[in-house]
């Protein structure tokens, strides 16, 4: 079990990581190591939430949802993303890094979840959104 829970953390940080590469590249504040916190931070959530849960399963009186968890790191990410979002010179900055947080923090959850297909590919997703609407934003609206 420890190996597949190291497996799965390391999982978090390559993923998270690939995801901020994008954000890296434009020099954004967050980055690679952030993205890599953010979706390791709730995959390890979600792992100790869930490992938790199977410590108590048979035990009376004990009222315990592991999937509470991942509604707070939703929120918490919420906050982080809202601190994020600035609005400078009649324009808003920080909307597309705060929305790839949150989603580098759903990436976390669904590995810690032990779904990593889905995982994998809602990063691919998002990598190819980050890096390649961003193409066709500046070919097309002329965006820079």
């Amino acid at each position: 079990m420890d190996f597949q829970i190291i497996i799965q953390l390391i999982l978090a940080v390559v993923l998270g990581s690939l995801i901020g590469i994008e954000r890296e590249y434009k020099r954004k504040e967050a980055g690679m190591r952030t993205y890599s916190l953010v979706c390791l931070g709730a995959a390890f959530f979600t792992i100790v939430s869930f490992e938790t849960f199977k410590m108590f399963i048979n035990q009376s009186g004990i009222n315990f949802d592991p999937t509470r968890i991942v509604g707070q790191i939703v929120l918490g990410i919420g906050f982080l993303g809202a601190g994020l979002i600035i609005f400078r010179d009649h324009h808003i900055e920080g909307l597309t890094t705060a929305a790839g947080l949150w989603v580098a923090a759903a990436v976390g959850a669904a590995i810690g979840a032990k779904f990593y297909f889905p995982a994998i590919f809602v990063s691919l997703l998002a990598i190819a959104i980050l890096a390649g609407l961003r193409l066709i934003e500046e070919k097309l609206f002329n965006k820079s």
